[in-house]
């Protein structure tokens, strides 16, 4: 009997392991994190992807973080684009809900014009000015002056949206 009992057990520790190892094939891109975010995971064909920004119907070049915020990003949009309405505040800034959070590697951040954002984990930040607080880092736009950044945010709300 004690022969038969460890036998068994040692068979279902076998499959136990080997369930456990077994991926079925299928690599994930994205985990549900438990507060309702994205996490990003290795294994997307998105990664090699440049995301594309527009401000309205302008687009702007942004040369991307890389980190897990954008890796996430970039996975949240991969089957269609995300379409941010953008509020302004403080003079300095646009900013809108992304509709779900991000991973967060916030530090404290003297931003600058151009500056992409990530706040609080579910809200993205453009800036035409500059303010100080504690920031995930997603991007920079290239290629607009400070002018030019604040004639496209400056005035009242806008659209953003964020495809490949």
């Amino acid at each position: 009997m004690k022969r038969f009992i460890a036998v068994i057990f040692t068979v279902t520790m076998i499959l136990v392991i080997a369930a456990c190892s077994f991926s079925g094939g299928a690599e994930r891109a994205e985990t549900q994190k438990s507060d309702g975010g994205i996490a990003a995971e290795d294994g997307d064909n998105n990664m090699d992807k440049t995301l594309r920004l527009f401000i309205g119907d302008t687009e702007v070049a942004v040369e991307w973080a890389d980190n897990e915020a954008v890796k996430a990003l970039k996975k949240l949009v991969s089957e269609d684009a995300l379409t941010v309405r953008m509020s302004p505040y403080g003079g300095f800034e646009q900013v809108g809900s992304l509709g779900t959070s991000l991973p967060r590697a916030d530090k404290q951040t003297t931003t600058e014009a151009g500056d992409v954002v990530l706040y609080s984990g579910n809200q993205i930040v453009i800036f035409y000015g500059s303010n100080t607080w504690s920031y995930t880092r997603l991007g920079k736009i290239t290629g607009k002056t400070a002018e030019e950044l604040t004639v496209l945010l400056g005035g009242s709300a806008v659209t953003v949206k964020i495809s490949y």
